[in-house]
Protein backbone atom coordinates (compact mmCIF):
# COMPACT_ATOMS: atom_id res chain seq x y z
CA UNK A 1 0.00 0.00 0.00
CA UNK A 2 2.85 2.41 0.82
CA UNK A 3 4.44 1.77 -2.59
CA UNK A 4 1.18 2.76 -4.27
CA UNK A 5 0.97 6.01 -2.28
CA UNK A 6 4.58 6.83 -3.06
CA UNK A 7 4.02 6.11 -6.75
CA UNK A 8 0.98 8.38 -6.81
CA UNK A 9 2.84 11.20 -5.09
CA UNK A 10 5.74 10.70 -7.53
CA UNK A 11 3.29 10.88 -10.41
CA UNK A 12 1.82 14.05 -8.93
CA UNK A 13 5.26 15.60 -8.58
CA UNK A 14 6.10 14.63 -12.17
CA UNK A 15 2.84 16.16 -13.39
CA UNK A 16 3.61 19.40 -11.54
CA UNK A 17 7.18 19.48 -12.94
CA UNK A 18 5.92 18.81 -16.46
CA UNK A 19 3.24 21.52 -16.29
CA UNK A 20 5.68 24.04 -14.80
CA UNK A 21 8.19 23.28 -17.55
CA UNK A 22 5.51 23.53 -20.26
CA UNK A 23 4.18 26.81 -18.86
CA UNK A 24 7.71 28.21 -18.77
CA UNK A 25 8.28 27.24 -22.40
CA UNK A 26 4.96 28.76 -23.49
CA UNK A 27 5.76 31.97 -21.59
CA UNK A 28 9.21 32.23 -23.16
CA UNK A 29 8.60 30.93 -26.69
CA UNK A 30 4.85 30.85 -27.21
CA UNK A 31 2.84 27.76 -28.05
CA UNK A 32 4.92 27.23 -31.19
CA UNK A 33 7.90 26.36 -28.98
CA UNK A 34 6.00 23.69 -27.09
CA UNK A 35 7.56 20.39 -28.16
CA UNK A 36 7.14 17.21 -26.20
CA UNK A 37 10.91 16.55 -26.25
CA UNK A 38 11.74 20.03 -24.95
CA UNK A 39 9.13 19.82 -22.20
CA UNK A 40 10.38 16.38 -21.14
CA UNK A 41 13.97 17.63 -21.03
CA UNK A 42 13.03 20.75 -19.06
CA UNK A 43 11.00 18.68 -16.59
CA UNK A 44 13.64 15.99 -16.23
CA UNK A 45 11.36 13.15 -17.32
CA UNK A 46 11.37 10.81 -20.29
CA UNK A 47 9.45 11.67 -23.43
CA UNK A 48 7.52 8.42 -23.02
CA UNK A 49 6.29 9.61 -19.62
CA UNK A 50 4.99 12.75 -21.24
CA UNK A 51 3.17 10.87 -24.00
CA UNK A 52 1.68 8.35 -21.55
CA UNK A 53 0.49 11.13 -19.26
CA UNK A 54 -0.82 13.66 -21.83
CA UNK A 55 -1.09 11.81 -25.14
CA UNK A 56 0.18 14.60 -27.37
CA UNK A 57 0.73 18.37 -27.52
CA UNK A 58 -3.01 19.08 -27.46
CA UNK A 59 -3.40 16.96 -24.32
CA UNK A 60 -0.58 18.94 -22.76
CA UNK A 61 -2.29 22.17 -23.86
CA UNK A 62 -5.53 21.07 -22.18
CA UNK A 63 -3.62 20.34 -18.97
CA UNK A 64 -2.14 23.86 -19.06
CA UNK A 65 -5.61 25.28 -19.65
CA UNK A 66 -7.17 23.26 -16.84
CA UNK A 67 -6.34 25.43 -13.81
CA UNK A 68 -7.78 28.60 -15.30
CA UNK A 69 -10.75 26.62 -16.58
CA UNK A 70 -11.54 25.27 -13.12
CA UNK A 71 -11.46 28.79 -11.65
CA UNK A 72 -13.75 30.07 -14.42
CA UNK A 73 -16.27 27.27 -13.93
CA UNK A 74 -16.24 27.82 -10.18
CA UNK A 75 -17.00 31.50 -10.76
CA UNK A 76 -20.11 30.92 -12.87
CA UNK A 77 -21.37 27.98 -10.80
CA UNK A 78 -20.89 29.35 -7.29
CA UNK A 79 -19.27 32.77 -7.50
CA UNK A 80 -20.85 36.14 -6.79
CA UNK A 81 -23.47 37.65 -9.11
CA UNK A 82 -23.88 38.60 -11.84
CA UNK A 83 -21.62 35.79 -13.13
CA UNK A 84 -22.62 33.45 -10.31
CA UNK A 85 -26.05 32.70 -8.86
CA UNK A 86 -28.25 35.50 -7.56
CA UNK A 87 -28.68 37.67 -10.65
CA UNK A 88 -31.49 37.40 -13.18
CA UNK A 89 -30.81 35.13 -16.20
CA UNK A 90 -30.17 37.92 -18.74
CA UNK A 91 -27.55 39.57 -16.54
CA UNK A 92 -25.92 36.21 -15.84
CA UNK A 93 -25.76 35.34 -19.54
CA UNK A 94 -24.18 38.71 -20.35
CA UNK A 95 -21.62 38.36 -17.54
CA UNK A 96 -20.89 34.80 -18.63
CA UNK A 97 -20.31 35.72 -22.28
CA UNK A 98 -18.04 38.63 -21.31
CA UNK A 99 -16.05 36.49 -18.86
CA UNK A 100 -15.76 33.64 -21.38
CA UNK A 101 -14.49 36.10 -24.00
CA UNK A 102 -11.78 37.31 -21.59
CA UNK A 103 -10.95 33.76 -20.52
CA UNK A 104 -10.61 32.60 -24.14
CA UNK A 105 -8.45 35.57 -25.16
CA UNK A 106 -6.14 35.02 -22.17
CA UNK A 107 -5.20 31.52 -23.36
CA UNK A 108 -6.04 31.85 -27.04
CA UNK A 109 -2.96 30.12 -28.44
CA UNK A 110 -3.31 27.14 -26.09
CA UNK A 111 -7.01 26.88 -26.91
CA UNK A 112 -6.24 27.07 -30.63
CA UNK A 113 -3.89 24.12 -30.29
CA UNK A 114 -6.31 22.15 -28.15
CA UNK A 115 -9.48 22.90 -30.14
CA UNK A 116 -7.96 22.06 -33.51
CA UNK A 117 -6.39 18.71 -32.58
CA UNK A 118 -9.36 16.77 -33.97
CA UNK A 119 -12.71 17.24 -35.66
CA UNK A 120 -14.70 17.48 -32.44
CA UNK A 121 -11.87 18.48 -30.08
CA UNK A 122 -13.67 21.64 -29.00
CA UNK A 123 -16.71 19.76 -27.76
CA UNK A 124 -17.13 17.84 -24.53
CA UNK A 125 -15.62 18.82 -21.20
CA UNK A 126 -15.66 22.59 -20.78
CA UNK A 127 -17.89 23.18 -23.80
CA UNK A 128 -20.53 20.88 -22.34
CA UNK A 129 -20.40 22.80 -19.05
CA UNK A 130 -20.76 26.15 -20.87
CA UNK A 131 -23.55 24.81 -23.04
CA UNK A 132 -25.51 23.35 -20.13
CA UNK A 133 -25.12 26.57 -18.15
CA UNK A 134 -26.31 28.78 -21.01
CA UNK A 135 -29.16 26.42 -21.96
CA UNK A 136 -30.38 26.45 -18.34
CA UNK A 137 -30.30 30.26 -18.18
CA UNK A 138 -31.91 30.61 -21.61
CA UNK A 139 -34.66 28.20 -20.57
CA UNK A 140 -35.42 30.41 -17.58
CA UNK A 141 -35.26 33.55 -19.68
CA UNK A 142 -37.30 32.38 -22.68
CA UNK A 143 -38.89 28.94 -22.13
CA UNK A 144 -40.29 28.86 -25.68
CA UNK A 145 -36.80 28.93 -27.26
CA UNK A 146 -34.80 25.92 -28.37
CA UNK A 147 -32.31 26.66 -25.61
CA UNK A 148 -29.77 24.06 -26.78
CA UNK A 149 -29.48 25.54 -30.28
CA UNK A 150 -29.45 29.13 -29.02
CA UNK A 151 -26.69 28.23 -26.53
CA UNK A 152 -24.62 26.88 -29.44
CA UNK A 153 -25.26 30.10 -31.37
CA UNK A 154 -24.03 32.22 -28.46
CA UNK A 155 -20.93 30.05 -27.97
CA UNK A 156 -19.98 29.82 -31.65
CA UNK A 157 -18.31 33.26 -31.91
CA UNK A 158 -16.02 32.29 -29.03
CA UNK A 159 -14.48 29.26 -30.74
CA UNK A 160 -10.73 29.82 -30.54
CA UNK A 161 -10.09 29.56 -34.32
CA UNK A 162 -12.82 32.08 -35.16
CA UNK A 163 -11.85 34.42 -32.34
CA UNK A 164 -8.18 34.31 -33.37
CA UNK A 165 -9.09 34.98 -36.99
CA UNK A 166 -11.34 37.94 -36.14
CA UNK A 167 -8.82 39.47 -33.74
CA UNK A 168 -5.58 38.79 -35.62
CA UNK A 169 -6.58 38.86 -39.27
CA UNK A 170 -9.50 41.28 -39.18
CA UNK A 171 -8.37 43.56 -36.37
CA UNK A 172 -11.53 43.13 -34.31
CA UNK A 173 -10.98 44.07 -30.68
CA UNK A 174 -12.28 42.34 -27.57
CA UNK A 175 -14.74 45.13 -26.76
CA UNK A 176 -16.27 44.90 -30.24
CA UNK A 177 -16.72 41.15 -29.81
CA UNK A 178 -18.41 41.68 -26.44
CA UNK A 179 -20.61 44.38 -27.97
CA UNK A 180 -21.70 42.00 -30.74
CA UNK A 181 -22.54 39.33 -28.16
CA UNK A 182 -24.50 41.95 -26.23
CA UNK A 183 -26.44 42.72 -29.41
CA UNK A 184 -27.37 39.07 -29.82
CA UNK A 185 -28.43 38.87 -26.20
CA UNK A 186 -30.41 42.13 -26.42
CA UNK A 187 -32.39 40.55 -29.27
CA UNK A 188 -33.23 37.62 -27.01
CA UNK A 189 -34.23 39.90 -24.16
CA UNK A 190 -36.52 42.09 -26.32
Amino acid sequence: MEAVRRERSDAGRNRAKILAAAAGIVAAQGVQGLSMAEVAAAAGVGVGTLYRRFGDRSGLAYALIDERERAFQSAFIEGPPPLGPGAEPGARIRAFLHALTDRTVAQLDLLLMAETSGTFARFGGAYDAYHAHLAMLLGRLRPELDAACVADALLAPLAAPLLAYRMRECGVGVERIKSALDGLLDGLLA
